[in-house]
């Protein structure tokens, strides 16, 4: 078995697009644009604008670069390889991030869930992270409801920073 992550990219077009479509617009905070979305569409504005944000460019006033990864599952019994999981790393904070969802996105396909794939997701992602975020942690946060992540971020050497009525703020070093 292997997991990697692997940068929103247009060879893997016709994957990326089978996963996006399959990801709700809102689920537990994790907001998919590309809900929605047909194949030509997303092949003309939603990969495209996903690959240049983690460039920084065509970004909305406010936002920051992020790069989207998709998390891929190699299993020795099949010869394709599949996108299970994806996740965002936003490369640096503002004040609204730094008070809101953080440096982190991510989400697990509901027929991978339970098998320890986010947990393995974040732990990849981290190690992203100390290439490119320039805090000396990674901010994340989950819904108070959403014990499941909660549990990922602790395992991956997640602080509980602080909650609120809405959720965990949570805390991982980088260096």
């Amino acid at each position: 078995m292997k997991l990697y992550l692997k940068p929103a990219n247009m060879e893997d077009i016709e994957k990326e697009f089978s996963f996006v479509s399959c990801v709700p617009a809102d689920e537990n905070g994790f907001i998919n644009t590309n809900a929605g979305m047909d194949f030509e569409t997303f092949k003309q504005k939603g990969l495209p604008g996903m690959i240049a944000a983690s460039k920084g460019e065509g970004l909305p006033e406010g936002y920051v670069p992020e790069t989207f990864y998709f998390l891929w599952f190699e299993d020795d019994e099949s010869s394709e390889p599949v996108i299970v999981g994806e996740f965002r790393l936003r490369h640096n904070l503002t004040p609204s991030l730094e008070k809101g969802s953080g440096h982190v996105g991510q989400f697990i396909g509901k027929d991978f869930r339970g098998r320890g794939f986010c947990t393995e997701g974040l732990r990849l992602l981290v190690e992203e992270a100390k290439k490119i975020v320039p805090e000396n942690e990674l901010y994340l946060h989950c819904n108070l409801d959403n014990q499941s992540s909660l549990r990922v971020m602790l395992k991956n050497g997640g602080v509980i920073h602080h909650k609120n009525e809405n959720g965990y703020f949570v805390r991982i070093k980088l260096r």
